[in-house]
Order: C-alpha cells, then structure tokens, then sequence
C-alpha cells in the first residue's frame, strides 16, 4: 500500500496545526517524547519537524510532504512546490512578518544605518540577502533564542519574526523595515507530486485545509420566511452567494440557508426577525469549500 510521508511543525506551530487538522477530520494523537504521531488515515505516515528543517527534508526525499513558513523556504534555499497556501499562525490567521528592529533610543534609522553594526537573527540567510540589497556590510549573528532581550548590550540590532509585535513593544524595540512576509506553505517535491496517488492525497489535503480555513469566523443561518417578505431578507443578508431558497410544504413560505461572517449575526438576527423570519438557527462550520 502507498503511504504519503507527511511532515508536522513542532513548535510554535504545532497546536494551531493538530486543531486545523482535527476540524478537517483527521484525528492525530501525540504521545509524550514522541516525534511519529499517529494519525487515523492508514494512508499517511506523520512526522513531528522542526519548520526550520521541513523544506530541506522535504526537497532531500526524506518527507514526501510537510508544513512549513515561506521564510523557512527561503532560508533554507530547498527546491521544493508549493501545494497550497495557508494562512495561520500561533494565535491569528495573519501573515508573520520579519522585522528589522533596533532600540526605541537607537540612532540607527535605516538599513543604511547598520553597517558595521551587530545583528542577531535566526534567519541568518534572509537578513544577509537584505543587507546586500541596500549596499550594507555589517556583522550577522545567529541567535538561539530570546532575540528581542539582546539589544543593545549584545546586538545593535535584530531581525526577528513577528505575528503581532507585542513582543518587541514589550522589549522596547522600534520596527525599521520589514524584510520578508510569510504565510505556512503546503510543500512537497518533484518526485512526490510526479506519483498519482500521493498528488491526489496531497491535493484532497489542502483542499480540506483550506475549506478549515475559509470555514472560520463565518456560520451558517437558516430561516423560514413568507415567499412576499423574501425579498427584504435578502436585502439584509450579505450572503457569501445568494442564498439557498427551499419551498416548504406550506407553498407560501420558503426556507433559506446562507452563511454569512459571524460577527455581523448579533446585528442581522433581529433585522431578520422584523423583516418576517421565523425558525431562525444559526450554527458553526468546520468547513466551507469555495
């Protein structure tokens, strides 16, 4: 039997991706100490790495698969493809960021500003790409952590990844630039997606992942109304299409289904209700396939 090898971020990843994964359906259980964890698809072998190392083992065949930050593609100069884009993180669905940033007193104003200074980073690769480009030679230093507490004692300057930048606020720091904006990529190789069977199961995965995706902050409303009052439902329901319109066994009424954004509800219940409907439900969604 096939098996589609497929690569998990362990870190500040890892319970955001078992979340996404569980509301698409697949239940993935994690042992203590353990790097292999079992999913219930006998079709899919799961593996626990590092998003710093996921495209090199990725692009080297060790994974057939797996989920990592665009940065880390970058950085790591893999050659791999992308199946899909995801847009999550640690604690929203935005974009991360790579932030130049120095302290609020720093006389450093520019990239021009940084040479000969001292930078401390993890993505040693992106931050030296970057000085290149603006003409500037200055000393880059990898860090193993706890970046934003290094200046201006052990750094003049750092370029570390933010989601919300409450971190570096919090450390005093001031954002110069942004060098590189990231969202989690789908990946796979040239010999993975060559193979029918594991193009299909990666294809059928970022479609449900996606469809976890596009499902949140969003539910769906159901309504039975008078077919005469239709008309001004549908002037208050922004719908994601038009809704679907259903009779009922009374032929002068009709059912409708929708889904709308979920902090708009608290303002279109009552506003539905006026306007004639009845029956009103809403419920969550797990998944909404576009």
């Amino acid at each position: 039997m096939s098996i589609l090898k497929l690569g998990l971020p362990k870190g500040s990843l890892e319970k955001s991706t078992f979340e996404m994964f569980a509301k698409a359906g697949y239940k993935i259980n994690l042992s203590a100490r353990s790097y292999s964890p079992d999913i219930d698809d006998v079709e899919i072998e799961c593996m626990l790495i590092r998003a710093q190392e996921m495209a090199r083992y990725v692009g080297e065949y060790v994974l057939d698969c797996g989920l990592t930050g665009y940065d880390w593609i970058i950085e790591s100069g893999a050659e791999v493809i992308e199946v899909a884009e995801l847009i999550y993180g640690k604690v929203k669905r935005i974009p991360l960021r790579w932030v130049l940033a120095v302290p609020e007193n720093s006389e450093i104003k520019s990239p021009e500003d940084l040479s000969g200074k001292r930078i401390a980073t993890e993505a040693v690769g992106i931050t030296n790409r970057y000085l290149k480009e603006h003409g500037v030679e200055a000393i880059v230093e990898f860090s193993w952590g706890a970046t934003e507490a290094k200046p201006p004692i052990l750094a003049d300057a750092i370029v570390e990844i933010t989601e919300t930048g409450s971190s570096l606020k919090a450390n005093k720091l001031r954002i110069i630039d942004t060098l590189c904006v990231s969202t989690t990529r789908l990946i796979t190789n040239n010999t993975a997606w060559a193979d029918d069977f594991k193009r299909k199961k990666m294809e059928q995965l970022a479609l449900l992942l996606k469809s976890v995706l596009a499902a949140e902050n969003r539910v769906g409303i159901m309504l039975n109304v008078e077919k005469q009052n239709i008309p001004k439902i549908l002037e208050i329901l922004p719908a994601l299409k038009k809704p679907t319109v259903s009779t009922l066994v009374d032929e002068n009424w009709a059912a409708l289904n929708t889904v709308i954004d979920e902090h708009v509800v608290r303002e279109i219940i009552p506003k539905l209700k006026s306007a004639g409907a009845e029956g009103i439900i809403e419920y969550s969604l797990n998944k909404l396939v576009e």
